[in-house]
């Protein structure tokens, strides 16, 4: 195997052969040619390579990757990226692949880092003297079997019973809920604009971290939800109490699963009211009866609220392969060491 490397600015001359290996494995909406592309346009600095694994004249991988620091290399990752732009054929072994890349790298490579890997996608592999695995975060899904009401059924009854108590008080309020699911490619400029009053209102836009109007995240979330939207892959939910939005999910769509990749409430609204609960639980009752998915993931960091929804986490990982097995033992001992009591 041969890895051969490029000008990321050319990706858009290989997005076809990216779609073809895209379409031979997992099909996930984050590893898509249109994600990749909206990252690289958005967050790109230029120096990024895009480097392609041939056997031949078959392709067995592909990866977006940066240069950090000398004789290092790693996944172009840009915050917004929930997974590692790296897409191989199924069944072939990260060792190899990574050992070649490390040997064909511009100048001598020392170490290659993907970083933020699915088990789901791209199963944990074993450590070796040149490959290490590291825990980055565990993140969770719903696998929807079965219908709405056998899930709504299984959670805790005290979520059950303050979302049917919250809209309740709503009625008895005269608040008007309503939920818009937005589709359309002409509706996402106008949806990612309204992401961002609602996240730059609270504490997001407090820590300079939200989504802001014009910014080059803005630009990124219009970019690839207009593109998914083309397909009808792309799904902006956009809760509203009476003509106020008061919770926002983005989302994208592949063959099996619905990723959401944002989410954000209005901070304002009284604390006996939870908009973004209420929102998920209509979205989730509407995926269900859909019947079209298997699974909603939520790719961030688990939080409390997320295992009121689900029990089903897992581990993404980080993998690094090293061009002597000296260098990862002298890397092991510069890592911190967990602390025991």
């Amino acid at each position: 195997m041969k890895w051969r490397f490029y000008p990321a600015s050319r990706f858009a001359e290989f997005a076809p052969r990216w779609r073809a290996l895209h379409a031979a494995g997992t099909a996930s909406p984050l590893l898509d040619a249109d994600f990749a592309g909206a990252l690289l346009d958005a967050f790109g600095s230029g120096a990024e390579l895009l480097a392609c694994c041939e056997d031949g004249d078959m392709l067995l991988a592909m990866a977006l990757l940066e240069k950090s620091g000398r004789g290092t290399w790693r996944s172009f990752q840009p915050a917004q990226a929930p997974i590692g732009p790296w897409l191989t054929r199924p069944g072939l072994e990260a060792e190899a692949l990574l050992s070649a890349l490390v040997r064909d790298l511009p100048g001598c490579a020392l170490l290659a880092g993907i970083s933020q890997l699915d088990p789901l996608l791209d199963p944990r592999p074993l450590h070796g003297a040149r490959l290490a695995t590291l825990d980055y975060i565990q993140t969770a899904r719903i696998t929807m079997d079965g219908g709405f009401d056998v899930y709504w059924a299984a959670r805790g009854k005290n979520l059950r019973v303050n979302l049917k108590k919250q809209r309740a008080r709503l009625e008895r309020e005269g608040i008007a809920v309503r939920m818009e699911t937005l589709t359309a490619p002409h509706e996402m400029a106008a949806a990612v604009a309204d992401y961002a009053a609602l996240e730059s209102a609270g504490w997001k836009g407090r820590d300079a971290t939200a989504v802001r109007a014009g910014d080059a995240q803005a630009r990124f979330y219009t970019l690839l939800l207009e593109a998914f939207a083309r397909r009808g892959a792309a799904r902006v939910y956009r809760y509203r109490f009476g003509d106020q939005v008061v919770a926002m999910d983005l989302c994208v769509e592949g063959v099996a699963c619905i990723v959401v990749l944002k989410t954000a409430y209005d901070e304002s609204v009284a604390a006996h009211f939870s908009p973004a609960l209420l929102m998920r639980e209509e979205a989730c009752r509407a995926l269900f009866d859909a019947g079209r998915l298997q699974r909603i993931e939520f790719y961030g960091r688990v939080m409390e609220w997320h295992l009121r929804w689900t029990d089903e986490v897992r581990s993404l990982y980080h993998l690094n392969y090293y061009r002597w097995p000296l260098l990862q033992r002298l890397h092991a001992r510069r890592r911190p060491q967990p602390t025991t009591e």
